[in-house]
Parts: C-alpha cells; structure tokens; sequence
C-alpha cells in the first residue's frame, strides 16, 4: 500500500514542491507555499491500455446555441454579453462589501420572479442573514430556493436532483469543500477540485453557474488562475468605499465582448441600474478650475464620457511626487516624459496628482490625450473649455494617433450637449467643431491660445 506523503503547494499559483520554502521559486511570491495532505493515488502509475475511440460529428449538425436568459436586469445582462447562456460558467468577484451578494440575490429573484428554477447555495451566512438581506431589498417574497451548505458532496447532489435548477448561485467558491482532499478549504487544491466538479455539472445539465470568488489585497481572485480558466466569463465588481457608483467589468467573457461594464448606484435599497453612465460622471464638475479635462472613451461596445483631474504644484522635496487615482501610473510617466521632452514644459520640477473623478478605472490608451491636457491646464493655469471633450493616443514621438469608434465617442459628447472636440485626425460629426490635432506639441499651443 502507497504511503501518503504531504506536499507543499503555493496558494498564488498553485506550484507543487517536496519541501517549505519562503519564497516560491514559480511566481516569486513570499510566504505563500503551505503544507497539505497528498493521497496514496497521487503516486498511482498511469493506467495501462488504450482509450476508447470517440464518435465525431459534423459540426453543421450540432444544435444550435439555446436562447440566452435574461435577468431584467439591463446592466448586469449587458455585461453578460446580452443575458446568460444555458450551461456557462460564471466568475465574479470583488472587495469584501463591494456587492457581489446584493447583486446576486437581485438577479436571482428577478429570475426566479420570471419563471425560472433558481438555486441559491450560501457557504457564508445563516438562511436568516439572507432573508434579512432580502427584506432590506424587498426581495423577501420571491421563489427563490436558499440552500446553506458548503459540502461539495451535498451541492452537487442538490444541484442534480429533478427538476434541476435553471440558475445556482455558490456564494463563495472558498467556503465549498471536497471530502475527497484532505487539504482545507480555500486552499488552491479544494478551489481548483470544487469548481471543476461544479463546471462539469453546470456543462451537464444546462445550468448557468455564477460562482463568487473572494479576492487577494491585489485585487486578484484568490487561488490559481486555472479557475478563471475553467469558467466562461469573469467578472469583476469595482469600485471605492467613498462613492456609490460600482462597475461590474467582464474581464474573459466567451459569449461577449470583454472590457464592457455595467454601472450601478449603491442605494439603500440595494444596487439601482444607471441607464445614463456619462450625466453621472460628470455631475458636480469643477468648471471654474484649471486642470480637468472630459475625455469620451470606450468600454466595451458603450461610449462613456469622465473627467480627467489634474493638479500640478512645486515640490517640497528633492523628488517629485507622482499620485494617480484611477489611471496607469506608467502611462502617466510617459504622458510627462512626452511633454518634456517634445514640448519643452518644464514638469520634472513638480508634484504631479492626476485622478479619475467618479472612482471609474481607465485603462484605455484614448485617454492620454485627455490626461494630456488637464496637466497642461494646471500647468499653464488656463482653463479649458467647458463644453469641449478630448481623446487620442499620444506616442513616444509625440505623434497623436486615431483611435477606435470616434463617431460613437462623438455622439455620446453630443447627446450631453458638448460643441467641440479636439480629437486625432480624420474624427468629424455634423453638430461638432473638432478641433484635430496632429502631435503633443500642437495640443499645448491650442490651449496657451486658448
């Protein structure tokens, strides 16, 4: 009989070693590898003969895809790729208390409201927080089945009893556990081996699986990048404890497009849906102050209108400081080495603080024109115009280039009421004075013009 041996396994990214260290030699990560409990079959040699041949089938004859479910939930089925497909697999996670519960359990009793079978299986509260929950929400009387387990064993066996549910809810992927690891829960070997087994299920029997996943204080969701490899689409819930705004963004998404968001307000009623992002960034602006740009962006298929803040003032110290809230702090770097260097502005000298209002994340390289700006406004202490919105690429060179979708980025300025633009070459609206620029240099000229 094989002798069990213990193994070490790092929990950032799962690599397996025969002894402890405190750095993992995979991912460079410092105390992160713990000891677990290996299984005699773990050692098993491979088993002998060959496998079965499979039939094939002509991919003309496959059924086509069944219609996608729609939560009435318009953000959330957006993000989604227009509605949930039977038998995916669903990630989402997000900060402690950002959301992830409330939101779920509305999407639930929407779907349960609507006829669907809906399954909803906590492994972090009592049935009586929930309901508590779901009176605060007034979801108190929707149909929705509440299961409090975190036994693989028993979910699986509750999920495939007949008639099986359209939609299961496993709050959170953490909690669960597998009786057939000897490691604890949350470790990487029980959250790899609990979310293959409940893909598998959901693939099965055509049941749409949205698991919650906690996250690392890197914003990462904690264990092994292989589970977001096994789902269909990931999805993140941002935002900052001091404003009401959350964005859930689909960062993989196999029925959609990634990078699109749902945006949502924090209510005491729980998450309301904002049809109209752009109005509500740019409520409250500070018109009457240099350094604030509006940038018309893309995320995903929607365009989305925020303001870039920048403030420029003289240092105190021998080193300069550099804050960014919202945006890259490597592009802003560049943005500032850009204009020094094929500008001629004289930057280095001070401290630079640049910040998305409305704690919306940019990650879109259209944006370094608009951020390019709002530093020249606090730079030059000139104010830009209030009804202009800004958006291009900035290269090494100092070259602006195009970006995707100016027509639609135009529209959406249009339809808040802004009259000009300054854009790369070649964006032009009926209804809007653009204003193209072709380099960095020439951006800086317009506004010392004013």
């Amino acid at each position: 009989m094989a002798r069990e041996q213990n193994r070490f396994v790092c929990q950032a990214c799962g690599a397996v070693t025969g002894k402890w260290a405190g750095r993992c030699e995979s991912c460079g990560a410092w105390n992160s590898i713990s000891e677990e409990a290996g299984s005699a079959s773990s050692g098993a040699p491979k088993s002998a003969g060959r496998g079965r041949k499979l039939e094939t089938g002509s991919l003309a004859a496959v059924e086509a895809e069944p219609p996608r479910r729609l939560s009435g939930i318009g953000e959330f089925d957006r993000v989604c790729g227009g509605g949930l497909v039977p038998g995916s697999a669903i990630l989402v996670g997000g900060d402690p208390g950002i959301g992830k519960s409330t939101l779920l359990l509305q999407v639930m009793a929407a779907l349960a409201k609507s006829g669907a079978r809906t399954l909803y299986v906590s492994g972090e509260e009592a049935a009586a927080q929930i309901r508590l929950r779901a009176r605060r929400l007034s979801l108190e009387t929707a149909p929705v089945a509440l299961v409090t387990e975190t036994s693989l064993k028993d979910v699986l066996a509750t999920m495939e009893a007949k008639p099986a549910p359209d939609i299961a809810v496993i709050d959170s992927i953490q909690t669960m556990w597998s009786d057939a690891l000897e490691a604890a829960p949350g470790t990487v070997s029980q959250v790899r081996a609990v979310a293959h087994d409940l893909v598998r299920l959901a693939k099965r029997t055509g049941t749409v699986l949205l698991l919650v996943g906690h996250v690392t204080k890197d914003g990462q969701i904690a264990g092994p990048r292989v589970v977001e490899h096994m789902v269909d689409t990931v999805l993140y819930f941002e935002g900052e404890r001091g404003h009401q705004f959350r964005i859930l963004r689909a960062v993989k998404n196999r029925f959609g497009p990634t990078d699109e968001i749902g945006v949502f307000e924090m209510t005491d009623k729980g998450l309301s849906e904002v049809s109209n992002p752009s109005a509500l960034f740019l409520t409250a602006r500070d018109q009457w102050a240099s350094g604030a740009a509006v940038f018309a962006g893309i995320e995903g298929t929607r365009p989305l209108l925020v303001e870039f803040q920048a403030l420029a003032a003289p240092t105190s110290y021998g080193t300069p400081r550099r804050a960014v809230v919202g945006w890259d702090s490597a592009r802003l770097s560049m943005v500032l080495a850009v204009l020094e260097a094929r500008c001629g502005m004289q930057i280095s000298g001070q401290d630079i603080y640049l910040s998305v209002a409305g704690g919306l994340r940019i990650s879109e390289p259209g944006a370094d024109l608009a951020a390019a700006a709002a530093l020249v406004s606090s730079v030059l202490g000139r104010k830009l115009p209030e009804d202009c919105v800004i958006f291009g690429e900035v290269s090494l060179s100092g070259a602006i280039r195009p970006v995707g979708q100016p027509e639609a980025r135009l529209k959406e300025a249009a339809k808040l009421g802004f009259k000009r633009a300054i854009a790369p070459p070649g964006a032009r609206l009926d209804g809007i004075e653009v204003a193209t620029v072709d380099t960095l240099s020439g951006l800086v000229d317009l506004i010392r013009e004013g």
